[in-house]
């Protein structure tokens, strides 16, 4: 069976005179164009005492500027139909907004501005912190949430990418307008910054736009020195009667980002735990109906990764769930992948990328995370080649390379009864 040709992306890239990257791709059959800046900083690159600026800034910024209120921020959003939002990462802090492609000259107004000209005015400082003091209520009374906490802040233990990313009550509690402006000031700055931008648009008629905004912003990045982390494997075992059930995470050392063998070790996740078909799924849901939710995920960095597995279960079906969890790690290392096995995962793989691709704002995101992680674009036939080449020995060598007994490391949260797990137990 053929299948058709990816076309080629229509990528341009252009760098302005005080440092800002600016990359767009046309979309000529959108009438739509997502925008997004992207802040080269984030909760890794925070001292201890400023745990969760990165993202107490983010919430800031749409609190009003020199020129517009919070209020007139979202009704001239809404008047023109488009999508503001805001996230903070790890190692990135990301502001984006889409809209019709006849309302791009508003909706970047309005992105530049609140990204710009913040006040961080007093009293809206107070209630913004009240509102992420609840936030952070929330996730610790969401179990799978907080055991996923649990797990990073002791994998990666008395280290900044351990940290969380909305900060503790504590820090949150301590932040003033004065640390707010320092933080803007030193990271928002033009070497710091890529804009990316995909849909309905011109490269050069958008270059002049931005150009025109930040040609004031002051050049340079800041020194974000950042070492590898030191991983942890300890084995924690944390009660809370209040649950029904118990959440278990369980996570080995990963890649970073950039290395040659991310692609094996997307297959190696894809069919350990990675969508409906995958064993830990067909095992421990589909055959022994021991877990409602079950799976694995990479969470790749610039220096460093983790590939985590997963479930809630009860207690009493616990240490059984962790068993089966180190079988599936015991017969990848042990077997190579069945050639139906292997080519489901690939074709699964290239199925998510090529779908995503059919968004914009993915597509945006896509060309922000290249340039910001490889300085380097990969055409989507590049990486279906990539994809392609993976073979079983190279993910049976991946799962023989990660999955070592005395780098695991276990967090369970909940209703214990009891239970213990010993390092002599975690055999695979």
């Amino acid at each position: 069976m053929s299948t058709l040709p990816n076309p080629p992306r229509n990528l341009r890239r252009t760098v302005l005179p005080n440092g800002m990257i600016l990359l767009t791709e046309r979309m000529e059959h959108l009438r739509s164009v997502a925008m997004g800046l992207w802040i080269k900083s984030g909760s890794r690159y925070e001292d201890a005492p400023q745990n969760g600026i990165s993202h107490f800034v983010e919430h800031m910024l749409f609190k009003g500027t020199r020129s517009r209120t919070a209020q007139h921020i979202a009704r001239e959003m809404d008047s023109i139909g488009g999508n503001l939002d805001a996230y903070t990462g790890k190692e990135t802090i990301c502001f984006s907004v889409k809209a019709l492609s006849g309302h791009v000259p508003i909706a970047l107004d309005v992105l530049t501005d609140l990204v710009l000209h913040p006040i961080f005015a007093a009293p809206d400082i107070e209630r913004e912190r009240g509102v992420i003091l609840e936030e952070i209520k929330i996730d610790e009374d969401n179990p799978d949430i907080l055991v996923h906490e649990i797990f990073t802040q002791n994998f990666w233990k008395d280290q900044p990418l351990g940290k969380p990313i909305l900060g503790t009550s504590e820090t949150v509690s301590g932040f003033e307008q004065s640390s707010l402006f320092t933080y803007h000031e030193d990271r928002f700055r033009a070497g710091n910054m890529v804009f990316a931008a995909a849909g309905q648009l011109d490269h050069d008629e958008f270059v002049d736009q931005v150009a025109e905004k930040f040609h004031l912003l002051a050049p340079g990045a800041p020194s974000l020195a950042a070492h590898p982390p030191v991983v942890s494997a300890p084995i924690l075992l944390r009660n809370k009667r209040s649950l029904e059930q118990v959440q278990i995470c369980l996570g080995v050392p990963s890649p970073p980002i950039t290395d040659e063998n991310r692609y094996a070790t997307l297959i190696l996740n894809t069919v350990l735990g990675g969508g409906m078909s995958s064993r830990l799924f067909q095992t421990v849901r589909e055959e022994r109906g021991l877990a409602y939710s079950i799976y694995s995920d990479l969470s790749p960095y610039s220096d460093t990764g983790s590939l985590c597995v997963y479930a809630g279960t009860s207690s009493q079906k616990a240490r059984e769930v962790v068993q089966l969890i180190l079988a599936e790690f015991r017969r990848l290392k042990q077997e190579t992948l069945a050639e139906d096995e292997l080519r489901r995962a690939i074709e699964q793989v290239k199925g998510n990328i090529l779908m995503g691709l059919e968004s914009s704002g993915s597509r945006m995101s896509n060309l922000a995370r290249q340039e910001m992680y490889f300085h380097h674009f990969f055409s989507v036939d590049e990486v279906l080649e990539r994809l392609e080449a993976v073979t079983a020995t190279e993910v049976q060598r991946m799962a023989q390379e990660l999955f070592r007994p005395e780098r695991i490391a276990i967090t369970m949260l909940g209703r214990l009864e009891g239970l213990k797990l010993r390092r002599s137990e975690i055999a695979c």
